[in-house]
């Protein structure tokens, strides 16, 4: 490959082995430790792809990507950080970066993909990432606290041997999650093999889905939705491993303890899935991202060559406004219509309207996807903290802890919904200010005010 390539870093072997491999491979290397260097021969015209690390000494690589971008538009930029959390690489892609590598990297690796971003910049105009042309899968995308805390939780699992149950509704991405699990791990370069029911129909299903994962990552997908005998026939093979085992990976819209309850899933099986389990929130509970998902699937949409599009306000607060039964994937399907459908560029509230005005209004509330009430799933929840207790009683104090099981997410979505007003939020909960406030201290609940678009 050839071109020539700046790379920030301020680790001296990090900058050393880049070097000496690019230049190898035909490259010319401009390297610093500064990324106010960086930005200037980026404002010079020098480069044609940059690397840089996140934490430099005199600012964040990331937060340099927009300058970057208005500087020269069109300069792939790979950023890697030892920042090894989900949200780097979320943050990394919000900025355009063309792609996004954890460290300790795979020198090859890395190699390969910036000979793709130099070929990249040959062409014009720039294609879409390849991550964008592969699927047509949901995007990871939120700020709301339940998907920051999702992130952080998909950090701390990525490296583990631990198997991950992801429980959602349909259309929230549970499959998407499953695969940033795999393609951030140490395992991205090794097979991800999706497994359904089907896959499990022979005798010989279980070894030719070993044979195909090769160490690498499997997705039992919908595995509440599978028979007895495929149920059986995973448990033989999860116990069957040998070396190198993959990773076990496992998504399912129902709820599993329940249906082990009622004994339509096996007991064994369940433990075996549920090391850790990832919960996806519905798009109800996290309605902040809303026009944060309309807005990129109108930028997807004219990516692909369709028309520019834009949301007036009060078509926006229409949209944020609707239950989303669907999730995500009803948004993405609705912004696409929206955007063939509308008239001018401009999409408007009625239009919109046409769109949702004969669809189903909010559901009601519920612990589960299948329309359980809260009560029902909380009742089913303490039923089973009981029983694990083995016929003994729980240790003094549960109505207490209780409580401030149901209390703190209670208040911090409330908080969050109301932008950290104080006042407001009180006023949404039917309590004091004064007894909001005890609560905060009490339960060490962080207050972030903002202000808040409602």
């Amino acid at each position: 490959m050839d071109g020539t390539v700046l790379v920030a870093d301020d680790d001296r072997t990090i900058r050393t082995v880049l070097t000496q491999a690019l230049t190898r491979a035909g490259c010319k290397v401009h390297a610093t430790s500064s990324l106010m260097t960086l930005l200037r021969w980026v404002e010079e015209g020098k480069g044609d792809l940059v690397i840089s690390d996140v934490m430099m000494p005199d600012g964040n690589g990331l937060d340099a990507l927009p300058k970057i971008a208005e500087y020269r538009p069109g300069l792939p930029v790979i950023v890697i950080s030892a920042q090894n959390t989900i949200m780097t690489a979320i943050q990394a892609a919000e900025a355009d970066a063309f792609d996004y590598l954890p460290k300790p990297f795979d020198l090859p690796d890395l190699m390969k993909r910036a000979g793709k971003a130099l070929e990249v910049k040959r062409r014009a105009p720039q294609p879409r990432k390849e991550s964008e042309q592969a699927t047509g899968d949901l995007p990871l995308v939120g700020r709301t606290p339940g998907m920051q805390a999702l992130y952080r939780l998909v950090a701390r699992v990525m490296n583990s041997e631990l198997p991950v149950l992801i429980t959602g509704e349909s259309g929230t991405g549970k499959s998407l999650i499953a695969r940033a699990i795999h393609d951030f791990s140490d395992r991205r370069t090794m097979p991800f093999v999706v497994v359904s029911a089907s896959d499990l129909a022979t005798m010989d299903g279980p070894a030719q889905i070993i044979a195909r994962a090769r160490g690498g990552s499997i997705l039992f997908d919908e595995v509440g939705d599978f028979d007895d005998e495929a149920q059986a026939r995973i448990v033989r093979m999860l116990d069957g491993f040998g070396d190198p085992a993959p990773r076990v990976l496992a998504s399912s819209q129902g709820d599993l303890a329940s249906k082990m309850d009622e004994g339509r899933f096996r007991q064994d099986l369940f433990y075996r899935l549920g090391g850790v389990t990832i919960a996806v929130p519905s798009l109800r509970e996290r309605v902040d991202d809303i026009p944060l998902l309309a807005e990129h699937f109108l930028g997807r949409s004219e990516r692909d060559g369709g028309p520019v599009r834009r949301f007036t306000n009060d078509a926006m607060e229409m949209i944020r406004a609707y239950s989303w039964p669907g999730n995500v994937r009803q948004l993405e399907n609705t912004i696409r219509r929206l955007v063939i459908t509308a008239g001018e560029e401009e999409i408007t509230r009625a239009e919109v309207d046409q769109i949702l005005g004969n669809q189903p209004a909010m559901e009601p509330l519920s612990g589960r996807g299948d329309g359980e009430k809260l009560s029902a799933s909380v009742g089913k929840h303490l039923r089973r903290y009981f029983d694990l207790h083995g016929g003994v009683l729980p240790p003094p104090g549960l109505y207490q802890r209780i409580l401030r099981e149901v209390e703190l997410p209670l208040i911090e979505i409330a908080l969050d919904a109301t932008g950290g007003n104080q006042a407001k939020c009180a006023d949404l909960l039917g309590i004091n200010r004064n007894t909001l406030r005890k609560k905060i201290t009490d339960l060490d609940i962080r207050v972030t005010r903002r202000r808040k678009l409602m």
